[in-house]
């Protein structure tokens, strides 16, 4: 055998060697990460699969199917539909911190809620609220610029909204890329769920209610968007319970940048130590991970302490997370 051919040889050997590690540790994410989803309604995957993440590393993700909404329970009730209404058909709304029930009582008093006499979604007559009761209303109020007849409208978009079967395909760093300093959370949202659902970023509250718009979650944290389906905005109770608890609280999700996400706090209920403005901290068992926002902060995580991934309805889409996703 000539040098040159025992150079190769040599070489190729070497990085067999150092791939090697590198592949075991990655079947062993594939096992973690399909047992973590048993909750959740897989369609395809977990696969490996390459992928560009945000801050244009070029690395291998996990790529997993799901369809998107809990299989535990039916999502909902989000809006009353008259000022008599209780909680029993209502959802929640968060507000300066805060977990407010959104029943009759709290639609009918908005004007004293946010100090403003514009709003006034009930008939003051027969207390009936305003609420978008079909997929074009639902279209119409949920879009960035509001369509102007709906305005003072209590907005919920159903589930049966969203075509049959829909999916969300997540692609998700198995090793992941710290950053020097956190990052605001993008397109893909803060992670996913263990029984599937996405995990969003904040909701833009402002602009729901600057068109005299209020859009409630239901007491699980979650409302349906048209085009990404069923999502949360806050991590409550109805994620913890799916969770393994231990004595830091159990782990809710992934977050799109590979690192795990535990519940808000510990299990003997006290707060975790030392956290980041993304949610995060490092301890010797666990590494780095995020702890869920406050329920009422409408926000589950801070930023992303991480290049994230990918978050599509297209299960064939290659994931390049430095491309802007196309407008709905």
């Amino acid at each position: 055998m000539d040098f040159p051919q025992l150079r190769r040889t040599a070489l190729t050997t070497l990085a067999a060697v150092l791939v090697l590690p590198f592949q075991v540790q990655a079947q062993s994410t594939l096992a973690e990460v399909e047992s973590f989803f048993d909750a959740a309604q897989i369609v395809a995957g977990p696969t490996l699969v390459d992928c560009t993440l945000s801050g244009g590393t070029e690395t291998t993700c996990f790529s997993i199917t799901v369809i998107a909404e809990p299989s535990s329970y039916t999502p909902g009730p989000w809006c009353p539909t008259n000022i008599t209404d209780g909680p029993d058909k209502s959802g929640i709304w968060l507000e300066d911190g805060k977990v407010h029930v959104a029943d009759g009582a709290f639609m009918q008093n908005l004007s004293t809620f946010y100090d403003d006499d514009k709003w006034q979604l009930s008939d003051p007559s027969t207390g009936k609220i305003n609420v978008t009761d079909s997929l074009e209303a639902c279209l119409a109020a949920a879009r960035p610029d509001v369509d102007p007849a709906y305005t003072n409208h209590c907005v919920q978009c159903l589930v049966e909204y969203m075509p049959e079967g829909a999916t969300q395909t997540y692609v998700i760093p198995v090793e992941p890329q710290p950053l020097m300093r956190g990052r605001s959370i993008g397109f893909a949202g803060a992670g996913i769920a263990r029984n599937g659902v996405s995990l969003a970023a904040a909701a833009p509250t402002d602009a729901i209610l600057g068109a005299y718009t209020i859009a409630p979650f239901d007491t699980c944290g979650g409302h349906v968007n048209p085009h990404a389906g069923y999502h949360y905005h806050a991590v409550t109770d109805c994620l913890t319970t799916l969770s393994d608890m231990s004595d830091h609280g159990g782990q809710i999700g992934i977050a799109m940048d590979g690192y795990k996400i535990f519940a808000q706090n510990m299990t003997d209920g006290s707060t975790p130590a030392k956290l980041d403005r993304c949610n995060g901290h490092e301890t010797g068992d666990l590494g780095y991970h995020y702890h869920a926002g406050d329920p009422g902060s409408n926000a589950i995580l801070g930023c992303m302490s991480a290049e994230y991934g990918c978050a599509s309805d297209d299960p064939t889409a290659v994931c390049d997370a430095t491309a802007r996703p196309p407008r709905p």
